[in-house]
This record gives C-alpha cells, structure tokens and sequence, in this order.
C-alpha cells in the first residue's frame, strides 16, 4: 500500500489476525490503481502532513465501517458514505476488522494535470475535497457506481482495458467525474470556467499541434493554423491554458512520453520515445519531465516495471 499510495502509518491491536488481501487494477495513462481492499482486523492508518501521500485515496465499504478523522471533523464512512483521504492533512482512518470496500488511488500529478484541464489555467492551491462522498444518492454515487463497472470490466477484459491507447480517456473521465461531482475548493471556479467556450482560433492552433505533434513545429506553423496575428495567439493562450503555445506543445508531448511510457509494449526505451515526440536535448526533456510530473522517466519505467513483476 506504501507503493501505492506513499508513507502512512499502520497500527494493528492483534497483529496476529492481521490477514490483508488487496486485489488492484491499474489505468496505466495516469497510474490510477483500483481494487478491493481489506485487512482482517481492526486496524488505524495514520498520515502526517510532513510525509503527505503521493495520491488521494479514496474508500467506500462494502461490508462493515471505518471513520475517518481530520482537523475538521470526525466522519463514519459505510456503504452509503465514501470517504477521500487527502495528500496534505495530518488524518487517521480507523478500519473495522469485518470492513472489505472498494479502494481508488489516484495520484496527486493525474489529479492536478486534470483539474488544470477543466479550469484551463495552472492550479496555484493544493486541491482539498470534502471528505466525505455521498454514495447514496445523485452525482457521488454515480462516480461510485462508473468505479464498480470499470472494476468488473477490469477482471473481464483485462487485455482491452490494459491497452493505455483505449483505457486512456476512460481514466480521465474518471478522474474529471470526481472533480466535478465532489465539493472541493476550485468548485466556484469550475463552474465559471464551464461556462467559458474557447475561441476558433484557439481549437484550430490546438488540432494543428496535437496532429503534428510528432513533427518539427515552429510558431511561425501554429500561428499560420490559427489564422490570427501573434500577439492575438499568445493573449488567447496565455487566457484560457496560462501558457504560451510552444509551452502549451511542450507540455502536450511531454503527456504523450508518459503515455508511451506507461504502455509495457514500449519496454521503457527512454530516449527513443522522448526523440519521437520531439525532444532532442534529453537532459532537458528529463528535467521537464520531472518538473510536470514528479518523477524522472527511469523512475516512471521502474514503477511500471515493479507493478508488471508482483
């Protein structure tokens, strides 16, 4: 679970009948992991802010309890109430011995890459939602419900949904599904942003680059695509992404190389994938890399490789 989703705390009463079985899925585009968890007794998982999580980990029973409590509140969490444990807040998750429930970890890059997505501008605070997830009734509960049919469709079709080129959109909407459903502090500005329609320009710049990502561009092409002057091109950019287009196609690519790289037929060839999408200068496409996502490329390889080899 450390591997998972980052250092935690884990205090057992009888450690003898400590009996944990976790059985997990992957979404390879983002990392998302999805299963069935359970330890067979009475255990207290603690988080301390100075070792936050590497993802938000989110919980629903589907036998027995668990309380989740934070500086805010306390909170009991059955099969009616989920729960999200968060990267940042010091919280402790009491878990019942009788407790099985369906599990979620999705990492703190994948949730920030996505919620940057909807706003269309960079996110400057952490992202916090409300702790606990209505699994009864409206939005919650249909997030709940999409996670139970991906994990049936998991044990089913593993071969197709492990294929990150279908899986890929499948997680995000996934991931896009939480932020919206769940109370969090960029709601507000969410709902604003739904609102906002990008201008024609802007879709024609963005088709030309992700169709010739692969290829050599210069602004002098992007700005061609769009059909408007540069000045223009880079105000529309710089309002609706908070980048400027060569930032913008930088970034794109470097989405499409951790892509490939979570895809196992690519066996980890590094340089050769970066080269591909565009990257010449590969020690500044590492430091890129690990700036967007927190890791290096070897250390996105090694982690796939460690989860292809349990």
């Amino acid at each position: 679970m450390a591997a998972i989703c980052g250092p935690h705390l884990l205090k057992v009463g009888a450690p003898n009948r400590l009996q944990f079985q976790h059985s997990g899925n992957v979404l390879k585009s983002m990392s998302t992991t999805m299963g069935i968890i359970e330890y067979g007794t009475d255990v207290t998982i603690g988080i301390r802010n100075e070792t936050p999580l590497n993802c938000y980990s989110l919980s629903l029973p589907v036998t027995g309890e668990q309380e989740l409590v934070t500086p805010s509140g306390r909170l009991v969490s059955d099969r009616d109430t989920g729960v999200i444990v968060s990267p940042e807040d010091t919280q402790e998750l009491t878990i019942a011995g009788n407790c099985r429930k369906l599990q979620v970890a999705i990492t703190r890059t994948a949730m920030r890459q996505v919620l940057q997505e909807l706003l269309q501008r960079p996110a400057e605070q952490p992202l916090i939602f409300d702790a606990g997830m209505d699994a009864a009734s409206g939005r919650q509960a249909a997030w709940w419900r999409m996670v139970r049919h991906l994990l049936s469709e998991l044990e089913g079709a593993a071969e197709l949904y492990g294929d990150s080129y279908f899986s890929a959109d499948l997680e995000k909407a996934l991931i896009k599904g939480l932020i919206l459903s769940q109370p969090n502090n960029y709601s507000a500005a969410l709902a604003q942003a739904a609102g906002t329609r990008h201008p024609h320009y802007l879709l024609r710049a963005k088709e030309f680059m992700h169709a010739r990502a692969h290829e050599s561009l210069a602004l002098e092409d992007v700005e061609a695509a769009a059909g408007v002057s540069r000045h223009k091109l880079f105000e529309g950019f710089r309002q609706y992404f908070g980048l400027s287009p060569m930032a913008y196609l930088k970034q794109y690519r470097l989405e499409q190389v951790r892509r490939n790289l979570l895809d196992d037929r690519n066996h980890g060839n590094v340089s050769s994938i970066a080269m591909d999408w565009g990257f010449t200068h590969l020690g500044r496409f590492s430091a890129d890399y690990r700036k967007l996502f927190g890791e290096t490329p070897s250390q996105t390889v090694t982690r796939q490789q460690a989860r292809y080899a349990r």
